[in-house]
């Protein structure tokens, strides 16, 4: 059975690895396809196909949107269209608000006598700079010992450094990763910590505005959980997708294409996704 990983974060979102890392890292593990899911971009697609190209892994175009519904909510997309008018107008949007949350970030450090700007934490990380970034500079400057420390009692919810993000509703992502000619699938059902009757209750609201698929296998999940989440998706007639959620530094302990040694997405997982983009 062909291995796969269909969740991937790499340095165009929060993930420590290059696009082109990924793509080489996962052909010296003999995947024989992945996904890059960034969070709220596609800007690592085009660097990680044409590595693809190279190596011989197939690279499927992708998205992790954060979204809010009672709570929030992710939603995955693949093989949409990463120039997309439509996503491009929604992800600079979201792009803009995570400045604006950046920006009061960096006021909150220096008030701690942290020296440091957004310009600065751009030209040290990148084009996205995320919550993990500032972690990091925690870390460096003594506020936080390491990055489970940074955020549980620094940047999460109700915590000194916790900045609230505004985010897309939830039906609007689904329908926005349509318009952008992908596959929207519902990523990580567990972490929502909801019982039977409420996750049926989101798969539902998630169909009526267009999601066609729910992450099944994850990091974590053992049998007994993938086994009740693939019984959901055929019950509902969805695609299953599997990943490992991999982000790299960040989450040393989540290996590209195992998990924590747990996971087995195979390669028949993509192939319902490429039957349900052939249909539309």
């Amino acid at each position: 059975m062909t291995k796969i990983d269909l969740h991937i974060h790499t340095t165009a979102s929060d993930g420590t690895f290059t696009p082109e890392e990924v793509v080489r890292e996962a052909a010296r593990l003999g995947l024989a396809a992945v996904a890059i899911t960034d969070h709220d971009t596609a800007a690592g697609y085009p660097a990680a196909a044409a590595e693809g190209e190279k190596c011989g892994v197939e690279v499927v175009p992708g998205i992790e949107i954060s979204t809010k519904f009672r709570a929030a909510v992710h939603i995955l997309g693949y093989y949409v269209d990463v120039h997309s008018p439509a996503l491009d107008e929604v992800l600079d949007w979201m792009h803009r608000d995570r400045e604006d949350r950046n920006v009061k970030l960096c006021a909150m450090l220096r008030e701690k006598g942290v020296d440091i700007d957004n310009e600065r934490m751009h030209a040290r990380f990148g084009d996205f700079v995320g919550r993990p970034h500032f972690a990091e500079i925690m870390i460096e400057n003594g506020l936080a010992r390491d990055m489970d420390d940074a955020f549980e009692r620094l940047l999460n919810k109700n915590k000194p450094f916790f900045i609230p993000r505004q985010f897309l509703p939830l039906d609007r992502s689904v329908e926005i990763i349509r318009e952008a000619g992908g596959i929207p699938v519902l990523a990580h059902p567990f972490q929502y910590r909801l019982d039977d009757a409420s996750l049926r209750e989101l798969i539902e609201y998630c169909m009526a505005h267009g999601l066609e698929g729910i992450e099944c296998r994850y990091t974590g999940y053992d049998a007994e959980m993938c086994a009740y989440l693939e019984s959901l998706a055929a019950e509902y007639g969805l695609a299953r997708t599997g990943g490992s959620d991999f982000h790299g530094a960040i989450k040393s302990d989540i290996r590209l294409g195992e998990g924590r040694g747990e996971l087995d997405v195979p390669y028949a997982f993509l192939a319902e996704l490429r039957a349900r983009r052939a249909k539309d």
